[in-house]
């Protein structure tokens, strides 16, 4: 069994600290055959002690799983078989749940993270709100709802996708930082919709909505800042790019847009007639950004008018993050940690 897993999740391990070292306990198959661990994710999470020394990894095999996920837990990786096969989908939507549970968001989403848990990587897998296909209402319906004090959160090699809005919804406003590359988002109004600092690289955006697609909140640190390198935007015909009703601050940085996408700059939606903002509504930046066939003005090149000038070669991780985090080093580590382990 452990020969066999050990080729299946040879892609999912990672190290969140580097001092911690790989313990056969520590691995745990999830498969709706029986012939893992765990028939369900949920249980698998259960079986992980509180407050545990070294990481867990939750090996996923192929399968579609109906069910809602709570992570109360730190030090996790949550791997899949594959993006294609591993599908974790379920339907719900938070104004629902809230009626349900007295205003509580916690359960709320398809994936759900207890405040204050971190060093989470998700992998090759695929999570799906899929409640407005099935009862036809595209209100917020998230496929992953993170709250305060969760951050140091990775999306490698992922679809996330909600038939609702807020699909990724990481909102640790205080210091949450989010990590997130070649992957998948599909979504309604403000569906990746991060508080604090975020970098996104080389992934896709699909938008069936005519409000925003992206959304940031920055308001409780002048540096927290939304950046997006490398990636494509796609949608419904006139999809707007995105909009912020705090203090937000975007960077794009060769980024490409379909001839869908609506002549419309990223703006401030006034929400709050007595909110004002600390640092200004124009903290939205671009470089080497194009639409397919067109041109829009607002797209052109403007690093300089951000407040530390950075060059677009200047805009790294280290910068992003202000120093405080390196999540390409935590994915790096998959190998070298794999070659520690016997089996």
């Amino acid at each position: 069994m452990k020969k066999l897993v050990i080729i299946l999740i040879s892609i999912c391990l990672s190290v969140l600290s580097f001092s911690q070292k790989t313990d056969d306990n520590n691995f745990l198959v999830v498969a709706k055959d029986g012939t893992g661990d765990f028939a369900t994710i949920q249980e698998a999470l259960n079986s992980i002690p509180q407050n545990h020394q070294n990481y867990f990894t939750v090996f996923i095999k192929e399968g579609i799983y109906n069910e809602k996920i709570f992570i109360e837990q730190s030090n996790l990786i949550i791997c899949g078989e594959s993006r294609e096969s591993t599908i974790i989908e379920f339907a719900e939507l938070r104004k629902n749940w809230r009626k349900n549970n007295n205003d509580d968001d916690y359960g709320s989403g398809v994936v759900n993270i207890k405040k204050n848990v971190t060093d989470i990587v998700f992998k090759s897998f695929t999570i799906i709100n899929n409640y407005g296909r099935l009862y036809g209402d595209h209100d917020h319906a998230f496929a992953i709802r993170g709250f305060e004090g969760v951050t140091r959160i990775i999306l490698d090699d992922c679809s996330v996708i909600s038939d609702g809005g807020d699909t990724v919804s990481l909102w640790n406003t205080d210091d949450g930082m989010y990590y997130h590359r070649n992957c998948y988002f599909e979504g309604w109004v403000d569906y990746v919709c991060p508080r604090g600092y975020c970098l996104i690289e080389n992934s896709k955006f699909y938008g069936h909505n005519l409000t925003a697609s992206i959304w940031h909140d920055g308001s409780k640190n002048e540096d927290h800042k939304f950046v997006i390198k490398n990636s494509r935007f796609d949608g419904v015909e006139n999809f707007p790019l995105g909009r912020f009703h705090r203090d937000a601050q975007f960077y794009l940085i060769d980024c490409t847009f379909s001839s869908n996408m609506a002549d419309k700059q990223i703006f401030f939606a006034l929400s709050n007639p007595t909110r004002t903002l600390q640092w200004g509504e124009d903290r939205v930046y671009f470089s080497n950004c194009e639409v397919d066939g067109k041109d829009y003005s607002w797209l052109s090149d403007n690093l300089d008018k951000s407040k530390e000038h950075p060059t677009k070669e200047e805009i790294t991780e280290d910068w992003i993050f202000n120093g405080l985090w390196n999540p390409t080093k935590v994915l790096e580590h998959i190998d070298s940690e794999l070659s520690q382990v016997n089996y």
